[in-house]
């Protein structure tokens, strides 16, 4: 991956792709993808979706959001 395709999150802090590559879900253990929009790491299998904050990945359970909750700054359903 090149320096152009390094993904960032919406304040423009870049992930580093390795990073992504070598973590995992703290509790499924299984792999996480990126969500750009809603700037978290999501596990499906957990169904977790951690958030990152100044481009550090947040990979505490308690600070998880279950993928059946609304993203923070998501309009009300």
């Amino acid at each position: 991956m090149s320096e152009t395709d390094t993904p960032h999150t919406a304040d423009d802090t870049p992930i580093d792709p390795k990073l992504l590559e070598i973590l995992v879900c703290p509790l499924g253990k299984g792999p996480l993808e990126y969500d750009r929009e809603n700037r978290e790491l999501i596990s499906r299998q957990a169904g977790l979706a951690y958030p990152i904050r100044d481009g550090v990945p947040i990979m505490l359970v308690d600070e998880a959001r279950t993928l059946d909750e609304a993203p923070p700054g998501a309009p009300a359903a």
